[in-house]
């Protein structure tokens, strides 16, 4: 006999207030316990977004796991802002003005829910010197570097200009061969503090349209080379994004906006020892934020 659950899904452009700018997410809402990881990734990789975030909504701290195609990661950005607006915009579950805890792989994670936008809260992110030799990401970027440093899973490549950064044209067969999964490229900004692009085939996304994680390193980067706790950002992609970037301590704090594209429901199949009801119907009990 086969199982199945139906759960609601949702997608949003996430740090844009337009449909079709910044980074889309979905946002997939599971009732009682998870569904097995390899159910979890398959629902991912049917999605083809660069994330796919998952919520039990029933729960408080609520708990969010994130997927690319490929695999889980620890930490994304867009996806836990597009997270927060289903869970404040959908659900109803949180007040503008309040903060929502997500219980993460990287730990607690607060959102701050803005009459406009939202503000995550996250851990900064430093960078170190690398041993990977510059020629190697110069062919794997088809770019000069000024400055190569790595942080966390990424490099961070310092370029000359606004207009470098634009140009860029990696190789993605070369950066997935790298020893770290993905590759920053930055420089100071014409119109803002400073810009990027990121790149991770080795993760299943050759160009993230905008990446708050990558903002987790880049913030606390610039901002002790500008000497400015608050900064303007701006990802290059096709499609942009803005960013609005402050230090406090040891966080970063990451500002944007979400604008909701889609809705509707994903069946998929599960098994008996899931133990999870056969349709979901928004069983939330706890009371809003």
């Amino acid at each position: 006999m086969s199982y199945e659950i139906t759960l609601p899904i949702w997608q949003v452009d996430a740090f844009s207030s337009v449909v079709f700018g910044g980074n889309p997410a979905a946002v997939v809402a599971i009732p009682a316990s998870w569904l097995p990881g390899e159910t979890l990734q398959a629902i991912a990789a049917e999605n083809n977004l660069s994330e796919t975030a998952f919520i039990r909504p029933d729960e408080y701290p609520i708990p969010l796991r994130w997927f690319t195609p490929a695999q889980e990661v620890p930490l994304c950005g867009h996806a836990t802002l597009a997270a927060v607006a289903v869970v404040h915009q959908v659900l109803g579950l949180a007040r503008t003005g309040s903060v929502v805890e997500f219980a993460t792989a990287s730990g607690l994670l607060y959102v701050h829910i803005r009459e406009s936008d939202y503000v995550l809260d996250f851990p900064a992110r430093q960078t170190v010197a690398t041993s990977t030799p510059r020629s190697e990401l110069e062919v794997a970027l088809g770019a000069s570097i000024n400055e190569i440093y790595e942080s966390a899973d990424r490099y961070v490549c310092v370029l000359g200009d606004e207009a470098a950064i634009r140009s860029v044209a990696p190789d993605m067969e070369a950066v997935s061969d790298l020893r770290l999964p993905g590759v920053i490229v930055t420089a100071s900004g014409d119109t803002c503090d400073f810009v990027s692009r990121y790149f991770a085939p080795a993760k299943g996304v050759p160009e993230d349209p905008v990446t708050g994680t990558s903002h987790c390193t880049l913030a606390p980067f610039w901002a002790q080379r500008l000497g400015k706790t608050t900064l303007q950002a701006r990802q290059l992609s096709s499609r942009e994004g803005l960013i609005e970037c402050s230090i406090r301590e040891d966080r970063v704090r990451l500002s944007g906006a979400c604008r909701f594209y889609l809705n509707g429901s994903i069946t998929v199949p599960i098994t008996p020892a899931d133990r999870l009801p056969l349709s979901f119907d928004a069983p939330y009990t706890r009371k809003t934020i």
